[in-house]
Order: C-alpha cells, then structure tokens, then sequence
C-alpha cells in the first residue's frame, strides 16, 4: 500500500509530538486498526533515525576538518597557541 503524503505528514506530526493530545489519541486509536499506519509510523521512525545519524556523522567531519585546519596549518599557529594557552595545554 503506497504512503500517502497526508498519512506523512500526520506521522511526522505525531513523531515530533506536535499533536493536540486529543489528536494525538486519535492517531494512536488509528495505530491500533490500521496496521499499516504503524508499519509505515516504524518506517518513517526508522527513517528519521537514520537521518539523524548521518547528520551527526556530517557534523563530526565537518568539525573535525575545522579543528585540523586551526591546529595544524601554520597561518593559523598563533591562533592555536593562544587557544593552547587559554586551556593551558
């Protein structure tokens, strides 16, 4: 059964607890008839979880790059004795 952009978007409000709670209940009672509603909910979970692990990854490089660049090029070596000597390492 295709996912329909209303069943989307009523997941990601409920994943994200933007729901009225009287909503929220609703959708939870839905849940329970439908079982495809809840196989594409763990789906879309499954989804943003993976998503947010490569965002993290994403940010750990790009922090990681910036921290060698600071530390390692010699333009930028008084920067890095400063910040050294601020934490006095």
């Amino acid at each position: 059964m295709p996912t329909s952009w209303n069943d989307t978007l009523q997941i990601d409000r409920y994943l994200a607890n933007k729901m009225k709670p009287g909503d929220a209940l609703i959708f939870e009672a839905w849940l329970l008839l439908q079982p495809e509603l809840a196989d594409k909910l763990q789906w879309q979970q499954k989804t943003y979880t993976l998503i947010q692990g490569y965002g993290r990854r994403q940010l750990k490089q790009e922090i990681d790059a910036v921290h060698r660049q600071l530390f390692t090029e010699p333009k930028h070596q008084r920067f890095s004795h400063k910040i050294k000597a601020l934490f006095n390492l």
